[in-house]
């Protein structure tokens, strides 16, 4: 949705609450809001719901979600952004939304208060701990240790009921802090342990390698937009709409774009590559900015393309020839007017290029941010090969021009069955899946390092 649709109001003091315009005591109806031409929808700046990428354009899985759903209405989108779960809560009750879109979970306490749509995800909650303090196997682990949560949060209400048989336990309840704060203090070691849910825990351990996940607290439990209690024709509404937005396909394809990446966490691998942010990637940053710049390409994505391929070290080898920073073929480089591989400069100005033309060779029908993943795979397994796996979707009725269908055909490629009928035969088809989701990992990671260090030069 362009930029002219999309009405936002961050972070709203709860004392200024009683100050809007629009009270909607009541809960508004699908008729009301569809006559208005406007959602007003109720969320928090996080990775894991709603944030603004470099291109300063609003993403994440919860805007696409609520773009999706007032695109269903006819209508246009107002976000309101506020800090904590306590805040969204709050205010959803008061009637400054028409639904909370924040991975919010739907809780027994919660359920008495609200009513929820349908589950898009499951989590569980966990403990997670800095590294530094005394192992936790168990609650009882966790007397005597500084455990802060967010107030009013589902990891508060656990808490709770396990209280109940642990008067020992206790923890901090905090109103200004969210989980991703959490996280930062905790990688400060400012506190012990927090509590919060796997998809939260998979993004932000990235960022914070000295943090373990102790144990879990719960079973999988659902994630759900939240509504008033009110509003039960919009939880009508909102049950036969994702019933259609997953069967199409939609909902895999989210999930894909924003943890299709996350992978098993490889500790040492996390910390290597911190390590290589702070010892080696400052000499060549100018270098893969100019080549992003030169050829339209994402510099953090460049950056850790090349991490991927030789670990930032510009005299790398393998065992089939390539060399340099990029990695790149004889033939490859040839073709691209390079006369020395292990020149930094011009390993990565080629990298740039010869990826960057192989963005260019997909055709129209394939769209971002999927052409960037099959140009990935492509100079890792070459275009003929991909070529390949395309014709096999196809005739696997897959889409061919979808990374999360192609990520799954690929592999085939190693099957007699399959690559005996293409054209460019056997291929290791489950390296560049492996290859593509490292590259974006590296990418997130150095990405949100460095915002996070021009942050902290500003304050």
């Amino acid at each position: 949705m362009q930029k002219s649709m999309l009405r936002v109001l961050f972070i709203i003091p709860a004392y200024l609450i009683l100050l809007w315009g629009c009270s909607l005591e009541s809960g508004r109806s699908i008729k009301e809001i569809q006559k208005s031409g406007k959602l007003i929808v109720l969320t928090r700046n996080a990775p894991t719901t709603y944030f603004f990428d470099s291109n300063e354009q609003a993403t994440g899985p919860e805007y696409e979600m609520a773009e999706a759903f007032a695109k269903s209405l006819g209508v246009e989108t107002e976000y309101r952004i506020f800090h904590t779960t306590h805040e969204i809560l709050e205010a959803l009750e008061e009637g400054q939304g028409d639904l909370a879109a924040a991975g919010l979970t739907k809780t027994k306490v919660r359920d008495t208060r609200f009513l929820f749509g349908p589950t898009y995800q499951e989590v569980q909650q966990q403990i997670v701990c800095h590294n530094s303090v005394k192992q936790a196997k168990e609650l009882n682990d966790l007397v005597g240790l500084k455990l802060v949560v967010s107030k009013n949060s589902s990891y508060e209400e656990t808490l709770n009921h396990f209280k109940a048989g642990m008067p020992n336990l206790t923890w901090e309840s905090s109103d200004q802090l969210n989980s991703e704060q959490l996280f930062e203090k905790m990688g400060r070691a400012e506190i012990d342990c927090t509590a919060v849910d796997t998809s939260i825990t998979s993004i932000n351990r990235r960022y914070f390698p000295e943090l373990i996940v102790a144990f879990k607290l719960t079973e999988a439990e659902p994630l759900a937009w939240v509504l008033r209690s009110s509003s039960r024709d919009i939880q009508k509404f909102l049950e036969v709409w994702f019933k259609t937005f997953k069967s199409k396909g939609e909902m895999n394809q989210i999930s894909e774009r924003y943890y299709g990446f996350l992978k098993k966490f490889d500790y040492v691998d996390t910390i290597s590559f911190h390590n290589a942010i702070v010892e080696r990637y400052p000499k060549y940053q100018h270098l893969f900015d100019k080549a992003a710049k030169e050829h339209g390409l994402d510099k953090f994505l460049l950056a850790a393309h090349s991490y991927q391929e030789s670990h930032w070290r510009p005299k790398a080898k393998s065992p089939t020839g390539v060399r340099g920073i990029m990695m790149l073929t004889l033939p490859t480089a040839k073709s691209l007017g390079v006369k020395s591989r292990l020149d930094p400069y011009e390993n990565i100005m080629a990298g740039a290029k010869h990826f960057s033309n192989l963005m260019k060779s997909f055709n129209q029908q394939v769209t971002e941010p999927d052409r960037t993943w099959l140009a990935l795979a492509a100079y890792n397994v070459g275009r003929g090969h991909l070529h390949d796996a395309q014709e096999l979707a196809r005739r696997l009725e897959k889409n061919p021009y979808l990374w999360s269908d192609l990520r799954d055909v690929l592999p085939l490629l190693s099957n007699k069955k399959y690559y005996k009928t293409l054209k460019y035969g056997y291929a290791r088809g489950r390296e560049p899946v492996r290859y593509v989701q490292r590259i974006r990992n590296y990418s997130d990671i150095l990405r949100n390092k460095l915002s996070q260090e021009q942050l902290t030069d500003i304050n």
